[in-house]
């Protein structure tokens, strides 16, 4: 798993995490990372590469087709983006709870 603190523009920022499980991000963890993004009030994304999705978007996710390995970058707002890193790293330190 990896992070960074990187700043994007003057009203989002974002971090990336690595998908670490061994069948990377299938349906129960999209809906997982759905079930954390959709109690944020502002925009989440997730960029896989150049494909950019909604994080709120069970299909958007499983689209990216995230294999174990895979880098995602997270984009939220700013007031929100410190609650979203934590819940979002501890979630894919635990593997989606796969494994």
């Amino acid at each position: 798993m990896s992070e960074s603190g990187e700043k994007n523009g003057q009203n989002s920022s974002n971090f990336t995490l690595e998908v670490s499980n061994k069948m990377g991000v299938h349906a129960r963890p999209a809906a997982m990372i759905v079930r954390i993004a959709s109690r944020f009030e502002g925009e989440i994304w997730i960029t896989k590469e150049d494909e950019r999705v909604n994080a709120k978007s069970i299909m958007g996710i499983m689209m990216l087709a995230a294999a174990k390995g895979t880098i995602l970058k997270f984009e939220a707002s700013k007031p929100e983006i410190e609650t979203l890193k934590k819940e979002m790293i501890a979630l894919f330190a635990s593997k989606f709870q796969d494994e």
